[in-house]
């Protein structure tokens, strides 16, 4: 089976494609990835074949462009409505525009068997209504986009379709959902489960990690994982990492593991005796040695804190980051602040990491998200679905 890859050009949009496409590849399959430059570092560094299509994108040069100097999005523009996530969809739309023409003339020579891409890529079910092929869209986490932005995506893009024989935009064939059903958004269009496995790059375990024994492990400190994601700090946001750290200063039997890129260290500047510093590495190579994870609510992050158990404290920046903190927070396992000054503020940060670690109830929510990931289908076993349906496909 011939497998074309897409994702719109962020990285994180991406990285949930890959044990899919690991999958695949492990049951024979051939898999290419077909992006714009924005995603062939990606692509290269999970052992992916990919062709670049199009100029490259710099989503985070378009973020900080519309960014008054030193705020942060969730200073400048609060907690966007329902509407204005959903909204956010748009651009995606209008891309597509840009970009169909030559994805379409590589479909056509490539002559894929399936078609699988992120839920905001609408070039891939145009392509797979053109050629005849099954499209697979495949949700980050927390989905509030798909079922209010379909509507103005068939508006936005009614032409273009009829002007390749299409009555409109076409529906994947499969909606897959790698969130747990507790943690989903009710109101998300119904998807088809997948076990989420953590793709957060590949890293070598840090030496302190490697060397610490079993018998330490009982006897130090409760560790708390950090981690802001890909752009909250590229986003004017290492004044707010600084109040996050902070808010470790005198906090008893806590220890904080900071990933921090080195051209921040120096505007970071000093951070608190039990707090250390390290360079991004895959979460899933220490959070098996973690308490808690406060977070910027990406759901990369959500999902991976959420496979090993882990509360989580989330500070939401944009988007459908919001929608993912209010999800973890309804279903118990998390704390959501959602405005600027407190996520600031090192007295609220403090007091709600404290309830996080001190309340039972936080631990046994999250292991129960756990184990309701563990009996999702691993994606080897949904690869047969997807082979089963190419194979039902007229010649």
């Amino acid at each position: 089976m011939r497998v074309l890859m897409m994702s719109t050009p962020v990285s994180s949009h991406f990285a949930p494609l890959v044990p899919l496409a690991w999958a695949l590849r492990s049951a024979g399959h051939e898999v290419l990835v077909a992006g714009q430059p924005d995603v062939m570092g990606p692509a290269r560094s999970a052992g992916l074949s990919a062709v670049s299509i199009g100029d490259w994108f710099h989503v985070d040069d378009l973020l900080l462009g519309g960014l008054p100097e030193g705020k942060r999005l969730v200073e400048s523009l609060g907690r966007p409505a329902s509407e204005q996530v959903a909204g956010a969809a748009r651009m995606w739309m209008v891309h597509t525009k840009y970009l169909l023409p030559d994805y379409l003339g590589f479909a056509r020579a490539y002559r894929p068997d399936l078609i699988v891409s992120d839920l905001l890529e609408y070039t891939a079910p145009i392509l797979g209504g053109v050629l005849g092929v099954p499209v697979v869209h495949y949700r980050w986490g927390v989905d509030p986009y798909t079922r209010p932005a379909r509507p103005a995506a068939r508006l936005a893009l009614q032409g273009v379709c009829e002007r390749l024989g299409l009555d409109g935009l076409p529906d994947p064939t499969v909606l897959l959902d790698p969130c747990p059903p507790a943690l989903q958004l009710p109101t998300a269009e119904p998807g088809t489960p997948i076990r989420y496995v953590p793709a957060n790059g590949s890293g070598v375990m840090p030496d302190w990690l490697r060397d610490e024994s079993v018998a330490e492990a009982g006897s130090r400190p409760r560790r708390v994982a950090i981690s802001m994601g890909l752009r909250t700090l590229v986003l004017n946001g290492v004044p707010h990492l600084r109040q996050v750290l902070r808010a470790f200063d005198g906090l008893p039997d806590v220890e904080a593991v900071a990933t921090v890129e080195q051209e921040y260290r120096e505007e970071l500047g000093p951070v608190p005796d039990n707090v250390r510093i390290i360079d991004p590495t895959p979460l899933h190579l220490f959070l098996g040695s973690c308490a808690a994870v406060i977070h910027h609510g990406g759901a990369g992050t959500a999902l991976t804190a959420s496979a090993f158990g882990l509360p989580q404290l989330v500070l939401p920046q944009l988007a459908c980051m919001f929608a993912t903190g209010d999800r973890l927070a309804t279903v118990g396992a998390g704390i959501t602040l959602d405005d600027a000054a407190r996520q600031d503020d090192p007295e609220v940060l403090r007091e709600s990491l404290t309830t996080l670690l001190s309340g039972p109830g936080y631990a046994k929510a999250a292991g129960e998200l756990r184990q309701d990931m563990e009996r999702m289908p691993v994606p080897s076993r949904v690869v047969a679905d997807l082979e089963q349906l190419a194979e039902k496909q007229p010649v």
